[in-house]
């Protein structure tokens, strides 16, 4: 005879090894807490619809929270034959507090009381990402508003381009995390929606009430088709995609802060408590959080695609397949605040190297640009200018000199539209002071920039 809550219709328990392979509390109990606020509001709902009486109800509910004491202290007895969380605490609170303990899933299945389990669980991580995010963002402002005046190369397909500030550079991230924060907040309002109440897939006879369940865990609404609602894992597949995309852009930091460590760049000093050492070579200084951060997007991306995959072929409405949507999330969940909070500690004490950055600015023509637009200027149609500019450069290139360090004589051999005004064109600072224009590199636009998404961060 089998001893599972479920095993009236078994003549034989379920063997040992399907037990093991079956089981999901090793993991799920993560969810201990939700799962106890979600009965709470189910035995509430209970007693106000007249299924239970408010007595038994409170009952429930304070042995709920001595279950709940019990794992927080430590005590808990999990026990793998009864599977997961759902049925773990169910039993022992059975246990506690007799045979009222079993009313308490009148009216609910594990398949709408796993998914809202799991939808609390990714609301509180969402809420905690986009916290963390906002933090990372008043750090990268904060770094910027230190380096306003910084100047290094600014790179297309990694070759010296233009000048920009390093504050600007700074703000570039700034400005992909706050979308990533608002991407995390818009995925918010499609996760904080009730199952309870679905039941197993077609709805329940008992006169529920799924709104008001809703409202008690702090949810915007209940479902509007029941199977959809314990079938449905599109929300764990939205907030997987904004872990990845957040994950991407911080990996692409973690790149720069990977090659500008590199003496041949040196445009930074990596923190030694973001660092490690060889252990073979003694001057080696590794950024070890950087590269490690980088990695493990990797994961991220595979929590993403393994839940694109189990998806994928489910008809309706549940199947035992969607076990496996939680520890996708769970190590995704992990790795982001990990990675958020890291990338703020290593960013707040990364020591920037304006002096190598200006020493670099001198390499690469990055002010021909500047020339270019200083002949178009004196009425040269630009693809011209473009191509006197050209020209200068192979000669300077030739010369072993920087465009600034040719002589005017020489400049007008390409021109003779050059002028001694040419000189303070090609100065980087002028360069960067004229692009002032809506998200430009000059000052008054980064400092515009700041102050933007200084007011967004104080609106949060």
């Amino acid at each position: 005879m089998s001893t599972k809550m479920w095993g009236g219709r078994f003549g034989e328990g379920t063997g040992a090894l399907m037990e093991a392979y079956s089981e999901s509390v090793s993991y799920d109990k993560r969810m201990c807490r939700q799962d106890v606020a979600g009965s709470k509001a189910h035995a509430r709902m209970l007693a106000r619809r007249g299924i239970l009486t408010n007595e038994e109800a409170e009952r429930i509910v304070a042995g709920l929270d001595q279950v709940l004491d019990e794992i927080e202290v430590g005590v808990f007895p999990w026990r793998v034959e009864f599977e997961d969380v759902h049925m773990n605490v169910e039993q022992r609170l059975t246990e506690l507090i007799g045979p009222l303990g079993g009313k308490l899933h009148t009216g609910r299945s594990r398949n709408d009381q796993v998914a809202l389990d799991f939808r609390l669980y990714v609301a509180e991580s969402l809420d905690v990402w986009g916290r963390l995010l906002r933090e990372l963002i008043t750090v990268f402002v904060a770094r910027a508003g230190e380096h306003q005046d910084t100047l290094l190369p600014g790179c297309t397909h990694l070759q010296p381009a233009q000048p920009v500030s390093l504050a600007h550079h700074l703000l570039a991230y700034a400005w992909m995390l706050k979308r990533d924060c608002e991407r995390v907040e818009d995925a918010l309002r499609r996760v904080r929606i009730s199952p309870l109440g679905a039941a197993a897939l077609a709805g329940t006879t008992y006169p529920l009430d799924p709104a008001m369940v809703a409202r008690a865990v702090g949810f915007s609404h209940a479902f509007a088709n029941s199977m959809d609602a314990v079938s449905d894992r599109d929300f764990v597949l939205e907030s997987l995609f904004c872990a990845s995309v957040v994950m991407a852009h911080l990996s692409r930091f973690c790149e720069e802060i990977i090659l500008w460590a590199n003496p041949r760049f040196g445009y930074v000093a990596l923190p030694d408590a973001y660092a490690t050492g060889s252990s073979i070579m003694p001057q080696k200084k590794n950024p070890d959080a950087a590269e490690l951060m980088r990695g493990r997007v990797g994961r991220v991306y595979g929590s993403l695609m393994g839940m694109l995959t189990v998806v994928k072929g489910l008809p309706l409405t549940y199947n035992r397949d969607l076990q496996e949507d939680k520890e996708p999330f769970f190590d995704a969940d992990d790795t982001v605040r990990a990675s958020l909070r890291v990338m703020a500690g290593m960013l707040g004490e990364l020591a920037f190297r304006p002096d190598r950055m200006r020493e670099a600015l001198a390499q690469g023509f990055l002010n021909a640009t500047e020339l270019a637009d200083y002949l178009a200027a004196k009425g040269v149609p630009f693809r011209e200018a473009h191509h006197i500019t050209g020209r200068a450069v192979a000669y300077a290139e030739s010369q072993g000199k920087a465009l600034e360090q040719l002589t005017l004589d020489e400049l007008l051999v390409f021109s003779p539209a050059m002028g001694d005004d040419v000189f303070e064109a090609l100065r980087y600072e002028t360069a960067v002071a004229r692009r002032n224009g809506p998200g430009g590199t000059g000052p008054e636009s980064v400092t515009t920039q700041m102050a933007e998404l200084s007011r967004w961060l104080q609106k949060r």
